[in-house]
């Protein structure tokens, strides 16, 4: 291991606003070397995620916040390169949260194994992992939606409404998905199958395009954003409708507070639920979650894209783009091949 070479990402200060290359810090350090149980992982692919954003402010969330001065972690699929574990052999591929580093030395146990015949790695952090299971859980423990039905989704071009869209379509439901460009919401309607489509960015009345989008009312929201959006989608609500709430990208780099309508009323009228979510809710289910996706997926039902930045100097200005809209599906930063 000695000869190899190490690099890390650090957060040095927390962003007020919109992140800046300046929170962040590259640094050169050794690799770590394996002790009786533990195994160094190689990255192959790190994911970059907006809950990320959270994490790097001081506050009580349902995960605690990066530490100042430490490696940021998150999402990862590696392979191993040095193994002193019996539950690992070099060159099984791997699966853990992770440090943005070249390389981690953990124990064997912080890591799982994956299968590559199945799907490629980088599928374990989209389709196969945290995007497609949140997704999956959101909508049908949450969100139930039923044939027939409406289903709107908001990011629906992002790594998790895009699974949102094609899982209410297997089960369906009509399904409007709200994106940021013509050609997000092109691929939608054209590759994915969603029934109608709005450019949020383009359209002049958003009341307006959602009652034409949505004849029949809204059965089910599958909340990715928060702001604007949100609100207006609100008031097309059906009686009993259910809201899986999974993001609010639209306020997490603000600094003027959040502020919208009043939606209690609404909600009453309706009797509809709305409600929260994170996916360490369902950890006990999540191989119920990937085997369905799975089989899915072998059968052609489901669609996954991903948005690739090359290069593990480029980790902080992909995370960056992800407030940009720059992503079709997951946006991924590779870091290495899978040969060593």
């Amino acid at each position: 291991m000695n000869q190899l070479k190490n690099k890390q990402v650090l957060l040095i200060s927390r962003p007020v606003g919109m992140p800046t290359q300046q929170n962040f810090e590259f640094k050169d350090i050794p690799v770590v070397e394996a002790k009786e149980g533990q195994v160094v992982v190689r990255t192959l692919y790190l994911s970059v995620d907006p809950y990320m954003r959270g994490r790097m402010n001081d506050s009580k969330s349902y995960i605690p916040p990066y530490q100042l001065n430490e490696v940021i972690a998150g999402g990862l699929v590696g392979e191993i390169v040095e193994s002193k574990s019996e539950l690992f052999k070099a060159g099984d591929k791997v699966i853990g949260m992770l440090g943005w580093q070249l390389y981690n030395t953990v124990d064997a146990k912080a890591v799982t194994k994956i299968d590559d015949s199945i799907a490629p790695v980088s599928a374990y952090l989209s389709v196969l992992g945290l995007t497609g299971l949140t997704a999956y859980f959101g909508l049908l423990d949450i969100g139930q939606p039923k044939e027939g039905e409406t289903v709107v989704v908001s990011g629906a071009a992002g790594s998790v409404g895009m699974f949102v869209g094609q899982i209410a379509k297997i089960k369906g439901a009509r399904v409007v998905g709200i994106a940021g460009s013509d050609d997000k919401c092109d691929y939608l309607k054209k590759e994915l199958g969603f029934d109608a489509t709005i450019n949020y960015k383009t359209t002049e009345n958003l009341d307006q395009a959602l009652e034409e989008a949505c004849p029949n009312g809204v059965d089910v929201y599958f909340d990715n954003v928060g702001g604007s959006i949100s609100d207006a989608v609100m008031s097309l609500l059906n009686d009993y409708a259910r809201i899986p709430l999974c993001g609010a990208i639209s306020s997490y780099n603000s600094t003027d507070g959040d502020m919208g309508p009043r939606i209690q009323s609404r909600l009453i009228k309706t009797r509809s639920l709305i409600k929260g979510f994170v996916l360490s809710d369902y950890a006990a289910r999540q191989s119920e979650g990937l085997q369905e996706l799975g089989k899915w997926l072998t059968e052609g039902k489901l669609k996954y894209e991903e948005t690739v930045v090359e290069g593990f100097d480029n980790v902080v200005e992909a995370f960056l783009q992800l407030f940009q809209g720059a992503n079709l599906g997951k946006m991924l930063v590779k870091v290495s091949d899978s040969e060593f």
